[in-house]
């Protein structure tokens, strides 16, 4: 029977089998005392290829370490931990389908899975309401599931190192989301929708396929750090002129938003009306337009802090319809949006 004589009690409530090559967790030797008092145990840095079931008899713990092992799976009495807070579980070999059905039932805030086999993120961490921090880094995830917009208490979510190609508007359903990691993927663009994270700090993107950022990176009042190193942002001035006509539809939309035309509810059918309410006003400030479904897209330098030219997208009601002084780039860089920009709105901008 292998036993645990290495193992150290640090304090109290504090159980340590980090580092005793355990290719099994016996907990035989263990008092039923020391069970019930312990809040922290660290089994961490082992040989363990499952957990054992028999953790479900720490049932005050709080913080459990199991880190650094084989993990291919863990076990059902995991759920069984009505306090557990805390679960590190990062470099083992788990997958999706390595979870307790359960697992979403757990009080958990903080949860780190990085460094392991997941190609998606599991449904069950899509239940954790109270979870703070979730860490995939450095799986194989290829997407971010639209369900992440359940995890409403989150305030750090990390998912670099992976293989994500595409930023789902629903992560803009964070309402207190502070830091955003997503470097080292595949990203191409940046949702508008981002805007709305009123309480993000900092946001990671760099090593991804970015060549433009949206305009409304701007209205992240709180942002104070945005990384973009080693992403093939444009180093120029480019246009893209490709535009579909309007439509009739959006021709009568247009004239009516544009010259202010009054409307009821009673006059137009309800399908209509939802389409008016769609208009979005163009950007430049010598045009009082709108559009709904054609534009212009244009990218247009925007200087961060004095030190940085970022390309941001705008959108433009039609190709008669270009920025200010647009036969000079730095001109029409520095135009209007340069002083919306105060250095004190974001700290740094990490390009190299």
């Amino acid at each position: 029977m292998e036993t645990h004589e290495g193992a150290a009690a640090v304090g109290d409530g504090v159980l340590d089998y980090s580092r005793l090559s355990l290719s099994t967790f016996n907990v035989d030797s263990i008092s039923n005392e020391r069970k019930r008092d312990t809040k922290q145990l660290y089994l961490n840095y082992n040989r363990l290829a499952s957990l054992s079931s028999s953790v479900s008899l720490f049932y005050n713990l709080e913080f459990l370490d199991i880190s650094n092992n084989g993990l291919t799976t863990i076990c059902e009495g995991i759920t069984r931990l009505t306090r557990l807070r805390t679960l590190i579980a990062k470099n083992n070999r788990l997958d999706e389908f390595s979870l307790p059905k359960e697992f979403g039932s757990l009080q958990l805030e903080v949860l780190n899975f990085s460094g392991n086999r997941f190609q998606e993120i599991p449904l069950q961490c899509m239940k954790l309401l109270r979870l703070q921090s979730l860490s995939l880094g450095g799986n194989r995830l290829k997407s971010i599931p639209a369900e992440i917009e359940s995890l409403v208490s989150l305030e750090l979510l990390y998912l670099g190192g992976n293989l994500i190609s595409a930023i789902p508007p629903e992560v803009a359903n964070l309402p207190y989301l502070t830091y955003l990691v997503l470097c080292d993927n595949r990203i191409q663009s940046v949702p508008p929708q981002l805007t709305r994270l009123h309480s993000l700090r900092s946001l990671s993107l760099h090593n991804n396929l970015l060549t433009y950022l949206p305009r409304e990176i701007l209205s992240l009042v709180h942002l104070q750090e945005l990384s973009l190193r080693g992403n093939p942002l444009v180093v120029r001035f480019v246009k893209e002129m490709t535009y579909d006509p309007p439509s009739l539809l959006e021709l009568a939309g247009r004239t009516i938003k544009s010259r202010n035309i009054p409307y009821f509810p009673s006059d137009l059918p309800s399908n209509l009306l939802r389409y008016l309410d769609l208009a979005s006003k163009c950007p430049n400030p010598k045009c009082a337009g709108v559009y709904f479904d054609s534009c212009v897209r244009q990218i247009k330098f925007v200087d961060f802090c004095g030190k940085y030219r970022l390309p941001l997208m705008h959108y433009l009601c039609s190709p008669e319809c270009t920025s200010p002084c647009n036969s000079n780039p730095q001109s029409d860089a520095e135009s209007e949006d340069e002083s919306s920009v105060p250095a004190d709105r974001l700290q740094r901008v990490l390009l190299g």
